[in-house]
């Protein structure tokens, strides 16, 4: 049986051979006779050079269907209200579906999220000046034009924070047969206590403004972080011990090969509160390959199909890229991971380094970018 390990050994011997007979390719004996050219149209000649990338894309596509079926273990994640849904998946087929964090992530979050919804309810009706606060300078003026599209001047932001402010002072009522540990319900009752209050005051002088509703999340935030901390010890409580079963279940050998894909929306995909805690349990050798983040717009309607739709790609990529591009495992490289093939090029091209400076200069492009500086010297392009 035809190994890579054999593939490499006989062309490493071929191309040892060629070099003493003189050969300019250790394949040049193994080429057909070259077709003789075809006269056409440029149309119809550059239609053909399309024709082989979407012959590639076929098979790279028929690669990817089968390989789905081949994938395992894999966990899939989907993040949701109630701390994340996950199914563990071999062979293309779901094998269970949990939703292990216990109530209490939801029952504290959703106390936690009182700011926000009041900040969603009125915070199109914003002045679009950016006030004299402390930290105007993180305001983003552009931003801040663009969310108070309804302006100050219209009061129609009123009826539904009142709608808003009944419901938090139903909550509030019913709050202490919620069964909720002490700490707990004291946070929860004094963010809906302070809301009240804020929403109360608005409405009677008819104003929504930053520096006040600053004022009034920074009364509550003591409070949220509470909530935040049960939230957390909840989700840790649930995805590990749920993390504990299937290992015991698949067995060491095969979780030491676990692929975990975990779908988020892009705001919440840097630092994901369920990424965090699987890799505590997962092979540490591969968390760095095998722990995948999948950023999208919305979580999507079938997130299994996505997951291995993306995992096959990953999979297969990682293969073909040592055999590809095993002339320049930089490359290789890019190919197994999120950087686009023509991008150390690119910033070659751009910035006027050579292509041994690519990878530094594509390490400082991540740098820069994640600071919000643009990396790239100007003043060395020629416009």
């Amino acid at each position: 049986m035809s190994t890579r390990r054999h593939f490499i050994a006989t062309t490493a011997a071929a191309v040892g051979a060629a070099a003493m007979l003189g050969s300019t390719s250790a394949f040049a004996e193994e080429l057909p006779a070259t077709d003789a050219a075809l006269a056409v149209d440029e149309k119809t000649a550059r239609d053909a050079i399309r024709a082989v990338n979407s012959a590639m894309r076929t098979n790279y596509a028929a690669l990817k269907a089968k390989l789905v079926q081949e994938l395992g273990p894999v966990v899939v994640v989907q993040n949701n209200a109630v701390g994340g849904r996950f199914r563990l998946v071999d062979k293309g087929t779901v094998l269970e579906t949990v939703d292990p964090v216990p109530e209490a992530f939801e029952l504290a979050k959703s106390i936690a999220h009182v700011p926000l919804g009041i900040f969603s309810t009125a915070g199109s009706h914003l002045s679009d000046r950016v006030p004299n606060v402390a930290n105007a300078a993180r305001i983003d003026a552009h931003d801040l034009d663009m969310v108070s599209m309804e302006g100050p001047a219209s009061t129609a932001w009123i009826t539904p924070l009142q709608t808003f402010r009944d419901t938090l002072r139903d909550t509030r009522r019913k709050l202490p047969s919620a069964n909720l540990p002490a700490d707990l319900r004291g946070s929860c009752d004094k963010i809906l206590a302070e809301a009240i209050r804020f929403i109360d005051a608005s409405v009677r002088a008819r104003t929504f403004d930053i520096p006040t509703f600053q004022e009034f999340s920074k009364s509550v935030y003591p409070a949220v972080r509470v909530n935040m901390k049960h939230a957390s010890a909840a989700q840790i409580s649930g995805v590990g011990s749920l993390m504990t079963r299937w290992r015991g279940e698949l067995g060491e050998a095969a979780w030491s090969d676990l692929y975990v894909c975990v779908l988020s929306i892009w705001t919440t995909s840097e630092l994901n509160q369920a990424s965090i805690i699987i890799k505590q349990h997962m092979n540490q050798a591969k968390v760095a390959t095998h722990l995948i983040d999948l950023p999208a717009v919305e979580s999507p309607s079938d997130p299994v199909a996505v997951a291995l739709d993306n995992l096959a790609r990953i999979v297969q990529d990682n293969i073909a890229a040592e055999m590809v591009f095993a002339a320049d495992l930089r490359v290789a490289d890019a190919l197994k991971g999120r950087e686009d093939l023509l991008s150390q090029e690119i910033l070659v091209q751009l910035g006027g380094g050579s292509s041994t400076g690519a990878a530094a200069t594509a390490a400082a492009f991540g740098t820069a970018a994640a600071k919000g500086a643009c990396p790239i010297d100007h003043t060395l392009l020629k416009i």
